[in-house]
C-alpha cells in the first residue's frame, strides 16, 4: 500500500478554509498566515489531481463539486485521525475521541443529558460535542459529515441516511387550564376545538406532523400563532391565545400551571424517533458507542 501523497496537515487547513469561507477567515482561526493556507490547497489540489476550490479575490472561496465531496471525506478522515491518537494512549478496546451529536431541539432535553452521561461514565477518554437544532439542518450536518450521529423524528428523512429506532413520542394535547372542553384528564376531541386558534410549533417536521395530526381528526387549524420555541407555544396557550399539539415525551413538561396536557381523543399514531447517520461512511467506534448509550436511555427520551 502506497502513501497518500497529500498530508493530514493540508486536510485539516482545507476543512478551515471551507467552513470560514475565506482564507482570511480560516487564517484568523488557525494562526496561520494566508499565503500557507493558499499553498497548502495548491499542494493538495495537486496531490488529488482534482480542483476542490475557487479562489475569487474579495469574493471567498467556493467549492466545486469535487470539493464539496472531499470535505465530506476530509472531516471523517480528520476525526479518525483524532480517535486514532486518542485511543493510542488506553487500554486496548477502549473507547477514545471525540463524537459529534445532533438531537432534535425538542428531544434534547429528555434525551441528552442522560445519555451524555451513560456514555461518559462508562467511556471517560470520549468526549461529546453536540448540536441542537431543526430537522433540516441535522440531516445537513449528517450528509455534510459535520456529525457523526443525530437523534431524529423519524419523518420523510433522506434516504441516503440510515436509522435505528429508539422510542417514540405519542402527540397530544395541550389547552389553558380551565378550557371548557377539560374533564380531568380524559381524552379530548380536536374536532371539538372547530372554533378556537391554534398555536403551532413551527419546527419542522413537528409542525407538519401537528397539522396533519388535526387534519386526520377532521380538523382545519385556523393558526394564529407560530413559534420555534416549544415552552413558548405553552405560554402563549397558557394566555388563553390557543391550543397547541406537542409530541414530547413529557406532557407535563415545562411545568406550567396555567397550561394543561391531555391525551387526544382520535388517537394519533406514536411518532417514531430513530438514531441517524450517513449511509455513504460506517460510524466511528465512538460514534456506535455513543449510540449504544442513546437506545439504552430510549424508554426514557
Amino acid at each position: 500500500m502506497s502513501n497518500p501523497a497529500y498530508s493530514l496537515r493540508q486536510l485539516s487547513y482545507f476543512v478551515a478554509v471551507a467552513e470560514a469561507g475565506t482564507l482570511a477567515g480560516a487564517s484568523a482561526t488557525l494562526h496561520v498566515s494566508a499565503s500557507a493556507l493558499s499553498l497548502a490547497l495548491d499542494e493538495l489540489e495537486r496531490a488529488l489531481d482534482a480542483q476542490l476550490t475557487v479562489r475569487r479575490r474579495a469574493h471567498g472561496i467556493r467549492l466545486t463539486p469535487a470539493g464539496q465531496e472531499t470535505l465530506r471525506r476530509a472531516r471523517r478522515l480528520l476525526r479518525e485521525a483524532d480517535e486514532l491518537a486518542d485511543a493510542a494512549g488506553g487500554d486496548p478496546g477502549d473507547v477514545a475521541g471525540t463524537v459529534r451529536v445532533g438531537c432534535y431541539t425538542t428531544l434534547a432535553p429528555g434525551l441528552l443529558p442522560a445519555a451524555i452521561g451513560r456514555f461518559t461514565a462508562d467511556h471517560p477518554r470520549a468526549r461529546v460535542e453536540f448540536v441542537e437544532g431543526s430537522q433540516d439542518l441535522l440531516v445537513r450536518g449528517l450528509l455534510e459529515g459535520e456529525l457523526d450521529v443525530a437523534v431524529l423524528y423519524d419523518h420523510r428523512l433522506d434516504p441516503a441516511l440510515e436509522l435505528t429506532a429508539v422510542s417514540a413520542n405519542m402527540p397530544h394535547l395541550v389547552l389553558p387550564r380551565g378550557h371548557r372542553q377539560l374533564r380531568g384528564a380524559e381524552p379530548v376531541a380536536l374536532a371539538d376545538l372547530v372554533d378556537e386558534p391554534m398555536v403551532l410549533l413551527d419546527l419542522p417536521p413537528s409542525s407538519e406532523h401537528a397539522l396533519g395530526v388535526c387534519l386526520a381528526a377532521g380538523l382545519s387549524p385556523r393558526v394564529r400563532y407560530r413559534t420555534a420555541n416549544a415552552e413558548t407555544a405553552r405560554a402563549l396557550v397558557g394566555q388563553g391565545l390557543g391550543f397547541t399539539v406537542l409530541a414530547q415525551a413529557d406532557p407535563e413538561a415545562g411545568r406550567r400551571e396555567e397550561v394543561v396536557a391531555v391525551p387526544i381523543a382520535e388517537e394519533p399514531a406514536p411518532l417514531p424517533i430513530v438514531l441517524a447517520w450517513s449511509g455513504q461512511v460506517a460510524p466511528t467506534a465512538t460514534a456506535r458507542a455513543f449510540a449504544a448509550a442513546v437506545t439504552s436511555c430510549g424508554p426514557t427520551v
